[in-house]
């Protein structure tokens, strides 16, 4: 498709830090969480601290994937009236002050109901440079991920029970990069020492896109213990645990997402 030929901004980006000498900090936040009034000031902080791309995700009321802090921030941006007409809002705004990636990440379901054509024209008009849909299965990529996503980065996923033969199609089809499943479960989880040789195997089958890890990453040493496997981290549930404990400065999960970028210095 004509969109595999358009340059990648996450994957250049990515690639450029890496040439630098940085591993990648990708950090997700659950859109309008914790605070709607402020998120787009609190989105942009994050990225101030360190974090290299930003994930943004919409809200689901069934998200299958994510792990109980994760679920309750979901929970309470529902509540509080979030959904993906205010998301792409957020990120016009984040847009307009920053350069960095920007990549939603939710379910099929609320794009299906959106409309998988005006999700992606919305994403082009927000400025957003890829998505993440999780529950779309790679058997159904092209039928969901038609050529309204020309341009936009479609990122899969692999986990510790993807096969050799579906880890190279996945990385056949994504683009921006390759999300790479650190364990068994949901996020939130820790058991890392026991997926490192899974991780060095992906490293070795991932060849077009770069890899980054996710799941179960908290701390710094955590990101150590990846980055000699993979182009780059995901942090989610560390840092809206960290949210759900603070006010309205948020000054200790600013200084979390410096101390994790910190620890991607190569």
């Amino acid at each position: 498709m004509s969109g595999d030929r358009i340059v990648s901004i996450v994957s250049n980006y990515i690639k450029k830090k890496n040439e630098a000498g940085e591993k990648v900090l990708s950090v997700f936040l659950t859109s309008g969480f914790p605070n709607k009034n402020n998120f787009v000031k609190l989105a942009l902080n994050i990225l101030d601290a360190g974090a290299d791309i930003l994930e943004i995700g919409f809200p689901f009321s069934d998200p299958l994937a994510d792990g109980p802090i994760i679920q309750a921030s979901s929970q309470e941006a529902l509540k509080n009236g979030i959904n993906l007409q205010i998301t792409f809002k957020y990120v016009k705004e984040i847009r307009k002050n920053t350069n960095k990636p920007i990549i939603l990440m939710g379910y099929a379901n609320p794009v299906l109901s959106y409309g998988i054509d005006r999700f992606a024209d919305d994403i082009k008009s927000s400025g957003a440079n890829g998505v993440i849909i999780p529950d779309v299965p790679i058997d159904e990529f092209d039928n969901f991920f038609n050529s309204s996503f020309d341009g936009i980065d479609k990122i899969l996923l692999i986990t510790p029970t993807t096969n050799e033969e579906r880890v190279k199609e996945i990385d056949g089809k994504s683009s921006g990069f390759v999300y790479c499943v650190s364990i068994s479960g949901t996020t939130g989880l820790h058991n890392i020492d026991k997926n490192l040789e899974l991780i060095q195997r992906n490293q070795k089958l991932v060849t077009k896109n770069k890899m980054l890890v996710g799941f179960g990453i908290s701390n710094e040493d955590d990101i150590k213990k990846y980055i000699p496997y993979c182009d780059g981290v995901i942090v989610g549930s560390a840092v809206i645990k960290s949210l759900m404990n603070e006010n309205k400065n948020y000054i200790q999960t600013l200084d979390l997402v410096k101390s994790l970028k910190t620890a991607t210095n190569i």
